[in-house]
């Protein structure tokens, strides 16, 4: 009995020390995780806080009397404007309170998932895509080490989130803000963050791809948006199928009920524990879905540098294509309500009368038609940026290793961002024409937004210039290409409002575009930028032919 009975001890005695070993190394990893996004991590939470504070004084601004409170549920109380913001019960006391929460947690919480499900995928998936988490894994770490660190940095994050909102609407003296509900607001945010972390958790162990397990989490995070706005338009049920609905249903300011967010809670908790048990059923590197056997041969446009080039940005470019037609469809069906949204707010009125136009629809349009070219950019930006990611990652140094030149492959990745950029702007405008047509009754809008939104155009290519030439000569100042738009929302969307001075917008390529359809053509500026997009463009291809190529 001896003999049969010490193995099986042994082997017990053995799980156990692998099932005690499987978080062996965690803390290394989180401080390492957490030193790696030391920038990452304090510009997203910085820039989440700063979008709040500037909301909140937007508010300030444009609401500070009842009658404009008033005027305001009136023109949030239809079906197209609950779809953008959130549930009715919010106007039951709208209070500058209640109004962050209404207009705010939707919004937030689409960019808190953005940057849960980025740690995640950062230092899971993409580590193990570029061969690092095997190198890392044949030390003293343990299997689901790196998954549970990447989930307490993701955790990190949210609550320094979370405290900073709280500090700083505390802080933002607005009438109708409690401290309860300033932390109730903060921690929505990161009850949200937390469960889009967890959804990554397992898109991680789908796919063997960065990409692709980011654009499936983006994909829920997309589902939960469209979920709660048809529920707070038709069907209250709905809204309780998403996470962000349940994050708005703490009816923050107003009724400050925190049970909800137990429910965001117990999901990321239940997404965070299948990742873990998904992740035992693949190997390192691969995923659970496996890849389909492609063709003998490539494709004819793929063995081309710009048909290549296309396929690598495919799936951003349908993303943001998908994207920019929902909301130029959504802004559109609210055009022809602009005129009573916007009747008793003076300063919007004031930021319209400065844009001029026949008719307060074409100046609201005019002023949308900035924040989807600022998206557009936004693209441009990570397309154009995409030979870096190439570069560092080892992948370019094959390819210059052929026939192929510097210039045809980095052009190639221009080519799409030119392309890809324009025509983003056409389905954003296209969508936003239809809509707007219908809404307004005039169809001639349609061709007049089209064009409206193609006007963008120079200044996007001028943005695409910027960060082609950080590329070329300056490769690790590439990340500074993202001021363009970030600069061209702040003076061009946000200083409308706000009445910056006009020398500000003027140093963005976007203050240069007519405004269209408010506006007169006007095409020599139109002309100029495209020549200074063409000049930025060239240079940078010239720095990256002079300068050495990072080998790995």
């Amino acid at each position: 009995m001896t003999t049969v009975t010490a193995p099986a001890a042994g082997r017990a005695s053995a799980s156990a020390r692998i099932g005690s070993g499987a978080l062996a190394g965690t803390g290394t990893l989180i401080r390492f995780g957490l030193r790696r996004d030391r920038i990452r991590i304090p510009v997203w939470v910085v820039a989440l806080t700063l979008v709040t504070l500037s909301s909140a004084g937007e508010f300030k601004t444009l609401y500070s009397t009842a009658k404009e409170r008033a005027s305001a549920v009136s023109s949030m109380d239809s079906p197209a404007a609950l779809a953008m913001t959130g549930p009715r019960h919010y106007l039951d006391d709208y209070t500058m309170g209640s109004m962050m929460g209404h207009q705010l947690i939707g919004f937030m919480s689409v960019m808190v998932g953005l940057m849960s499900v980025l740690i995640v995928t950062r230092h899971t998936r993409n580590e193990e895509e570029t061969g690092r988490a095997e190198l890392v894994r044949s030390t003293v770490v343990g299997h689901h080490a790196q998954l549970a660190s990447a989930l307490v940095v993701a955790t990190v994050a949210n609550l320094a989130l979370a405290a900073l909102l709280t500090l700083s609407l505390l802080s933002a003296g607005l009438d109708g803000l409690s401290t309860g509900g300033a932390l109730l607001y903060g921690l929505a945010h990161a009850a949200v963050g937390l469960t889009f972390a967890g959804v990554a958790a397992v898109t991680v162990q789908i796919t063997a791809y960065t990409r692709g397990a980011s654009g499936m989490a983006l994909a829920v995070i997309g589902l939960a948006y469209v979920l709660r706005a048809s529920g707070d338009v038709g069907n209250d049920a709905l809204s309780w199928l998403s996470p962000i609905g349940w994050a708005q249903r703490t009816y923050v300011f107003v009724d400050n009920r925190w049970w909800p967010l137990l429910l965001c809670l117990v999901l990321g908790a239940l997404t965070a524990a299948a990742g873990f048990v998904l992740s035992t059923r693949r190997d390192v590197g691969a995923g659970l879905r496996s890849a389909g056997l492609g063709r003998r041969t490539a494709s004819g446009p793929l063995t081309r540098p710009f048909g290549f080039a296309l396929r690598l940005h495919r799936a951003t470019l349908l993303g943001f294509g998908a994207g920019l037609l929902v909301m130029g469809v959504m802004y559109g069906s609210i055009l022809g309500e602009a005129a009573d949204m916007m009747k008793d707010i003076e300063p919007v009125q004031e930021a319209l009368a400065k844009i001029g136009g026949a008719s307060v629809e074409e100046s609201f349009a005019s002023m949308v038609m900035v924040f989807i070219a600022v998206v557009a950019a936004v693209y441009a930006v990570m397309a154009t940026l995409r030979p870096r990611a190439e570069e560092s990652a080892g992948r370019a140094e094959p390819l210059l290793a052929t026939g192929l030149s510097r210039d045809r492959w980095v052009g190639s990745h221009v080519a799409v961002a030119l392309v890809g950029g324009t025509a983003l702007l056409l389905v954003a405008g296209l969508g936003f024409g239809l809509s707007g047509a219908a809404s307004v009754g005039d169809g001639d809008l349609v061709l007049q937004l089209v064009g409206a939104a193609v006007a963008y155009t120079p200044a996007l290519w001028v943005t695409v210039g910027v960060a082609v030439a950080l590329f070329g000569w300056y490769p690790r100042a590439g990340a500074a290409a993202w001021i363009v738009p970030v600069y061209a929302f702040l003076v061009g969307y946000l200083g409308a409002l706000l009445q910056f001075p006009d020398w500000m917008n003027n140093l963005s390529p976007f203050g240069h575009v007519p405004q269209l359809p408010a506006a007169d053509m006007n095409w020599t500026p139109m002309l100029v930028l495209t020549a200074v997009a063409a000049g930025l463009i060239w240079l940078g291809l010239a720095g990256f032919r002079r300068r050495d190529l990072e080998t790995k």
